[in-house]
């Protein structure tokens, strides 16, 4: 009976031992897989850091303004009687552009200079008689008053007239018109735009830190959306004698050639202005830089061995991005690995996995190409 019973209780010993160690490996084995699984390898795209000449700028918006522009009208009212000009043409300072209907006012003149000449002819009778005695020095003096009247009616009546003449105040394009023949105008009413195309001006605005970089005939770069990748030069001509005391801005205003005229008064201009000296600088693709509350960083490849290795966070110093790349002056080293892409899956010691296949090009200076 003894014997029995021990064989019993061995044999569930022995169940229960197999049963303990079962779970026992099984609880091992499964938090080694879920180790393993915790951190696996990220996929990332990295760059090579290396130097490039780099050279600070100070970047704007602003828009173009023509040398000369107005919207042309009359200061009198009146009916249309010729047009002299087609929408778009170009003309010469002083050249005739639209004609009022003038007729009373020139009647008038003429009556007026009829009456001037009339009393020039009496001033002149009466200056031969008065040496004879045959008039009074008062008489004379009367008349001479009555001949200057009438001269200065006449040069009144002429600037009537020539109020219902329109001319371009200076040489130009025109754009379109906006009166007919026969059209009643109204005193003020917009005839036609006239623009002075070259050259041509930008303003634009900067804060008033950048006073200390800028000088009259700096070079300026601009760039419009109506000619993607192509860039226009000037010079700076002016800087506002004050700052706005709102937003402590600066305005400057540039000068452009403009010799085709492609440039037109009023387009949205991003305005470039190059200062300082180029600098040997370590340059990455902006999608490098992390930002955090603590400062900027960048995740850098260590231990890199058949396209893997571990992330390591380095806070860096930077200059302004130009374009698509950024200028690091503190915390890269040339030749390390730099990750561009998949950052946001990693921490400080993550193992990474190395796939370049789809990296874009970052460029300083991107062109937008229409597809």
């Amino acid at each position: 009976m003894k014997k029995r019973m021990t064989i019993m209780l061995a044999a569930v010993a022995v169940l229960f031992g197999g049963l303990y160690g079962f779970q026992t490996f099984k609880g091992i084995m499964i938090a080694k897989a879920i180790g393993a699984m915790a951190n696996p390898p990220q996929t990332i795209s990295t760059v090579v850091a290396a130097t490039a000449a780099w050279r600070s700028n100070l970047t704007a918006v602003g828009s173009l303004r023509a040398v000369n522009g107005a919207d042309l009208a009359l200061q009198t009212a009146g009916i249309v009687q010729d047009i002299q000009f087609n929408s778009g043409d170009t003309v010469e300072a002083g050249q005739q552009l639209l004609q009022l209907v003038a007729t009373d006012d020139v009647a008038k003149l003429q009556s007026l200079q009829a009456t001037a000449e009339n009393y020039a002819i009496v001033v002149k009778r009466d200056e031969e008689q008065i040496k004879f005695n045959a008039v009074s020095q008062a008489t004379l003096d009367s008349d001479r008053a009555n001949l200057k009247n009438a001269q200065a009616l006449v040069t009144q009546q002429k600037a009537i007239v020539e109020q219902k003449t329109l001319k371009a105040p200076f040489a130009g394009r025109l754009g379109i018109r906006a009166v007919d023949l026969g059209q009643y105008l109204g005193a003020g009413t917009t005839i036609v735009t006239l623009q002075s195309l070259d050259p041509i001006f930008v303003d634009f605005y900067l804060p008033q830190q950048s006073l200390a970089d800028i000088r009259i005939g700096q070079d300026v770069g601009i760039a419009v959306d109506a000619y993607p990748g192509e860039r226009f030069t000037g010079q700076i001509s002016a800087i506002n004698a004050k700052v706005d005391s709102t937003s402590r801005n600066v305005q400057i205003r540039a000068t452009l050639h403009n010799d085709a005229t492609r440039l037109l008064p009023g387009m949205f201009a991003k305005v470039e202005i190059a200062t300082g000296k180029p600098e040997q600088l370590v340059t990455l693709p902006l999608t490098a830089i992390v930002s955090n509350p603590y400062g900027d960083l960048v995740y850098v490849v260590d231990d890199l061995k058949d396209g893997e290795g571990k992330a390591r966070q380095t806070f860096v110093k930077s200059k302004p991005a130009k374009g698509d790349r950024i200028a690091i002056t503190d915390g890269i080293k040339p030749g390390e690995t730099v990750v561009i892409a998949g950052q946001i899956k990693l921490r400080n010691g993550s193992p990474v996995k190395i796939d370049n296949s789809h990296v874009p090009v970052a460029e300083a200076a991107p062109n937008v190409v229409d597809q």
